[in-house]
């Protein structure tokens, strides 16, 4: 039994075959994210903010879980495979809906990859946190600074 749920932890993590794929695995996993946020959008479901923060919240609350165990399954810390974090920190920029259609989408998306290389503080230091939860919250924090700054721009583009 604990095999197998090692293996459900470890799809969840990198969220299917994604977290393998060859090139730039963390911005594949952001696309997953993103695709999420369209589908949502195209549904138009409402509330808005509280359908992405319950989305964003599962997701994180599986992504902890699923990462911590993906570590002691492929034996590092923070493991290149694990994607449901940038799933989730992908997720966090839209929680305004989307303005102006697919520019703001893809503005969104460059900022979160942008955010997640560089780590701004605190995201950087909550790395550190034990486990699923350091794997997940850099993720979120970027995720956030995005946001701020997508919100931003949606107001100064009025």
């Amino acid at each position: 039994m604990t095999e197998l749920r090692a293996d459900a932890s470890t799809r969840i993590a990198t969220v299917g075959p994604i977290g393998y794929f060859p090139i730039a695995p963390g911005t594949a996993g952001s696309v997953v994210g993103l695709v999420l946020i369209v589908v949502l959008h195209r549904l138009q479901v409402h509330p808005w903010a509280s359908s992405v923060a319950v989305l964003t919240a599962v997701i994180y609350a599986l992504g902890v879980w699923a990462a911590g165990r993906a570590e002691k399954t492929f034996g590092v810390t923070d493991p290149g495979y694990v994607v449901i974090d940038e799933v989730a920190g992908q997720c966090i920029v839209f929680i305004l809906p989307p303005a102006g259609g697919w520019g703001w989408l893809v503005g969104g998306f460059i900022l979160f990859r942008v955010f997640d290389v560089l780590k701004p503080f605190p995201a950087r230091r909550s790395e550190r946190l034990a486990g699923g939860w350091g794997i997940m919250m850099d993720d979120l924090v970027a995720g956030g600074y995005s946001a701020v700054v997508l919100f931003m721009m949606r107001l100064a583009f009025r």
